[in-house]
């Protein structure tokens, strides 16, 4: 009740979110915020810095790029899914400021017909450096050895429970360590098509939840089989984008749901998905993964939620999902809470008008817009440098450097919550488990408070054992010995008494 009051309330205050606007001051700092435990925005020091835009001049293009589409980044390089132009523009990375056309990739060798793209809407490459590209146009899954020879392809799966009549168009793909592929297909929402490395397909994994109003439910129930056929029919969700992670789990996103459903629980705008394509994300944050909590009259008047169209996974599981309704980055830790957010929609830098992909290399951020056909390069402002290396020293066991270095997130944004809570989770690893629940308290966070506590009263008792031990001691003995005393008493007067009586007689 606590949350649905907040949001109802917070809407008025929607317009403070920061959105994109002519209007708007150059002497602006900082457009980067964040949600307190009771759901109000709470400002920030920006995290991340525009470091460059690169348009097609820019990069030097000859042909300006058309709807582009898709990104990806192998070690140095970035690849860009030119999708108007069918082709692939690979970069190499230099700096964040300098982005070098190395080539462009429109064609392959290996065989007579079909040897360009139509529409490639995604790549990934192996370990190897094999080429996996979704070539929508010609409903096929290329794959091309480094020197872009043709391996082989994947085509639409045989199953029976696919329309035949639905035309095979695969929009994004990841691969694993074995070549495995991992397809989205627009059209086709029974979750991902997984194929084997040799091109059988193995089945569908990880389908999202079938939600429905359970009004409509009923009323499907009862109508007839001509009102039921006219009934939109209850099935899953199909997925916007996929990223995998170091470890090979699968992140995938969705923004084809409700502002309700997101907020229910109902539905889930990102997931996690292991080889089983069970969601094994963790939601231990005080909000819902789904962006902005308040979606009415704000982001320059683009209404309705966040709508993530991709997602990108960070080598200290801090994952950055891209909101093309208003154009915004959210970060959210391994834990579920949300690390920034930040951009909008407009015309200026740092602003978008259609984001399309998010990538990344190390802790920058490359967006690609595919309205602008430009890629905007963000880099970590010494704040956000600030709060990666307390989460990665924390990661590598470095809790009281990590705990320093909180408080130096601290001193410099005292309303985010998340420093006190790293603070708070750096003294638990340090047993220190009094003063780490004072931290959780101050930002209510109850599960972790509860394990400090836990740990707490362990030690206390611990510390204290033998003082328990004498007090439980004397609270059982002490009343057994004034028993007992009290027992030889009455003996010994009735013995008196008695020996009296026979003197008496006597």
């Amino acid at each position: 009740m606590k949350k649905r009051m907040k949001i109802v309330a917070g809407i008025l205050l929607a317009g403070m979110i920061p959105a994109a606007s002519a209007a708007a001051s150059a002497e602006e700092t900082s457009y980067t915020y964040n949600y307190d435990y009771w759901g109000d925005v709470q400002y920030s020091p920006d995290l991340y810095t525009v470091s460059k835009v690169f348009t097609s001049t820019e990069l030097g293009l000859d042909v300006k790029m058309n709807n582009p589409g898709g990104l990806y980044v192998y070690n140095d390089l970035i690849y860009i899914c030119d999708c108007g132009n069918n082709r692939i523009i690979e970069l190499k990375r230099n700096s964040p400021e300098d982005l070098e056309v190395v080539r462009i990739i429109d064609s392959f060798e290996g065989v007579k017909e079909k040897n360009t793209f139509s529409n490639p809407t995604d790549i990934a490459i192996s370990e190897e450096g094999c080429m996996f590209i979704a070539d929508q146009g010609n409903a096929r899954i290329l794959k091309l050895d480094k020197d872009l020879n043709y391996l082989m392809q994947f085509d639409k799966p045989v199953d029976n429970t696919l329309d035949p009549a639905v035309a095979f168009q695969p929009k994004k793909i990841v691969i694993d360590t074995a070549d495995r592929v991992y397809c989205i297909a627009t059209g086709i929402n029974k979750g991902l098509i997984k194929y084997e490395a040799d091109g059988t397909f193995s089945g569908f994994v990880g389908a999202t939840k079938v939600t429905y109003d359970w009004m409509d439910y009923i009323w499907k129930r009862l109508a007839t089989q001509e009102q039921r056929a006219q009934m939109e029919s209850f099935v899953p969700t199909e997925y916007d984008n996929i990223y995998m992670d170091y470890e090979g789990f699968i992140y995938a996103v969705t923004g084809a749901v409700t502002g309700a459903d997101l907020r229910s629980g109902a539905a889930d705008a990102v997931r996690k998905l292991n080889l089983m394509g069970n969601d094994i994300l963790v939601r231990n944050g005080e909000w819902g993964m789904y962006g902005d909590l308040y979606v009415n009259g704000s982001g320059g008047g683009y209404e309705g939620p966040s709508y993530f169209t991709d997602v990108t996974v960070m080598e200290d599981d801090i994952f950055v999902c891209l909101d093309k309704n208003r154009g915004r980055l959210f970060g959210y830790d391994d834990q579920g809470r949300m690390v920034f957010a930040f951009g909008g929609n407009g015309n200026m830098d740092g602003y978008f008008r259609r984001p399309e992909a998010v990538e990344h290399i190390g802790h920058e951020l490359y967006v690609l817009d595919a309205q602008d056909c430009a890629i905007t390069t963000f880099v970590p402002t010494e704040f956000g440098n600030l709060v990666y290396s307390a989460v990665d020293l924390f990661d590598q066991g470095k809790y009281k450097e990590s705990g320093e270095t909180w408080e130096k997130v601290k001193a410099q944004n005292g309303n985010y919550d998340l420093a006190y809570i790293g603070i708070g989770r750096a003294l638990l690893r340090q047993k220190q488990y009094k003063e780490a629940m004072e931290y959780f308290e101050v930002k209510y966070d109850a599960e972790n408070y509860s394990k400090a506590y836990k740990q707490y009263r362990k030690q206390w008792v611990e510390d204290h054992i033998v003082w328990i031990i004498v007090v439980l001691l004397a609270v059982f003995l002490i009343p057994m010995l004034i028993g007992k005393i009290r027992s030889l008493k009455h003996e010994i007067d009735t013995d008196e008494f008695f020996e009296l009586q026979k003197q008496n007689q006597n």
